[in-house]
């Protein structure tokens, strides 16, 4: 049994957890704090939906495939574990919007597919006269105070009609989150928009106002990843541990509160007495651990959202495209199973030996996710089918190899009023468990640098915390002598 003053127990494996495993072991050696940890994790590996397959020159990643490299949180994680040699931006290119089985450019300046440029917008194929008419009501439309929290979706309607967003916005977000977007809540996810909305007046206005503006350089791509694979990323944070902190294939089986601190009942028998517990597991699995002590508020999972990842590698001349860029999105409307595909041979070189091709597509939409549950050959029929059905695309006899990695029901929903539940969460852990700490995707973001900034804070708070009680407990002892 381990009994020490300090000792911190994180719960989960996922790039959250090995975020705070990471900067806690850092700063536990650089100013020799008087703690340690266990970090937790029941399945066989670290990494959580990060996962990297490398196989015959091909690097594949099962899930996340990069970050947005403004925000800087993944790419410092990368360069502190002396990764900076290897991250890679992607290649710029135009992306596409599939309607009608035809691959419609992205208008030329669209953020979030609302226009900067009215020339390329009205030029689009993508929507009818009067949907373009409708979207351009942003300019005259007054905005609007928000009471409290609303859609994603209701608010991109208002200001640009339904036809834009089912056609254009819908798809852009729907990879990203689990949820319809006219459930998923704008103030959890894209908060900036409505402020933009109010300074500027108009939608298209602020963007136009707030876009960076055009140097003559070409511009590389806004997104970054390892060469070697995200998965470099655990690799490299595992062996900085010490093996004595890791424990895989440990299950959680009972969480008791002691009076002074938490006992850890795992499922090898052992058990783990910690002064501080910090649980990046998703909210279902946490709050049924800590449910003897407070009944957490709960979190919508009726209608969770399953997907899954298709990679199909060809030889590069049986894969013709008639457009030049790095790939396209699906609207739900349309008659396809896929949602989006990537040509991961021209948006990530680094990841196809010369002279293949190598696609990635996903399945499963929030909803009408019924597809993910059939068998890998199912799968890869159906996503071979629509690629056939897509008028620019030109697929000849059959992939060298296919791979094929399931989500199951495994994305927070982030609904509408989710800021208020995770407040009302932490503000019931915070009364009546101290120094139980939650973190991770299902409750202040989902991309990978908004789980690491996540843990980042974690780490700041329980060094703040067990320094300030270090100082306390010696300003008692030379008070009493």
């Amino acid at each position: 049994m381990s009994r020490p003053k300090n000792h911190v127990a994180i719960v989960g494996g996922g790039i959250t957890g090995l975020t705070v495993a990471y900067y806690l072991h850092r700063e536990i050696e650089a100013k020799r704090l008087p703690m340690q940890f266990t970090l937790i994790e029941s399945s066989s590996r670290l990494g959580g939906k990060i996962d990297t397959l490398r196989r015959d020159g091909y690097v594949i990643e099962k899930g996340p495939d990069s970050f947005l490299e403004r925000k800087r949180h993944a790419t410092q994680l990368a360069m502190d574990l002396g990764l900076e040699g290897e991250l890679v931006n992607n290649e710029t290119g135009q992306a596409f919007i599939c309607h009608e089985r035809e691959l419609h450019p992205i208008p030329e300046g669209s953020v979030m597919g609302m226009p900067t440029k009215i020339e390329p917008f009205l030029q689009s194929g993508l929507l009818s006269v009067p949907g373009k008419a409708r979207a351009l009501e942003d300019l005259l439309l007054p905005p609007e105070e928000m009471a409290g929290d609303l859609s994603v979706g209701d608010f991109f309607r208002r200001r640009f009609g339904d036809e834009m967003v089912d056609r254009v916005i819908e798809p852009l977000i729907s990879g990203v989150y689990g949820n319809p977007i006219d459930h998923l809540s704008l103030l959890a996810t894209f908060p900036q928009y409505h402020r933009l909305l109010m300074e500027h007046g108009s939608l298209i206005k602020a963007m136009r106002n707030t876009r960076p503006p055009r140097t003559s350089k070409r511009k590389k791509g806004m997104f970054q990843t390892l060469r070697s694979g995200l998965g470099t990323l655990v690799e490299r944070i595992e062996a900085s541990l010490p093996a004595a902190c890791v424990r895989k294939n440990t299950e959680i089986i009972h969480f008791t509160k002691l009076e002074e601190g938490y006992r850890l009942a795992l499922s090898d028998g052992g058990t783990i007495e910690a002064s501080h517990v910090v649980f990046t597991t998703p909210h279902p699995v946490t709050r049924r651990l800590l449910r003897p002590y407070l009944d957490l508020p709960p979190i919508d999972m009726s209608e969770p959202t399953s997907v899954a990842t298709v990679a199909l590698a060809f030889p590069k001349e049986q894969v013709r495209v008639s457009v030049q860029g790095t790939g396209f999105i699906v609207p739900r409307q349309a008659d396809l199973s896929i949602t989006a595909c990537t040509w991961l041979h021209q948006k990530w070189p680094h990841t196809t030996p010369e002279g293949k091709a190598l696609l990635r597509c996903f399945v499963g939409r929030p909803q009408t996710d019924e597809i993910v549950h059939r068998s890998d050959e199912e799968i890869i029929q159906t996503v071979l089918a629509d690629l056939r059905r897509i008028r620019a695309m030109d697929i000849s006899g059959e992939p060298e190899f296919t791979f094929v990695h399931r989500f199951t029901a495994s994305r927070p929903p982030y609904e509408v009023g989710h800021p208020y539940w995770v407040e009302r969460t932490m503000g019931q852990v915070r009364e009546a468990l101290p120094n139980v700490l939650l973190s991770g995707s299902f409750y202040r973001g989902v991309g990978l640098p908004d789980c690491i900034q996540q843990g980042k804070e974690v780490v700041a708070e329980l060094v703040d915390g067990i320094v300030t009680s270090e100082a306390t407990d010696c300003q008692t002892f030379i008070s009493l002598y």
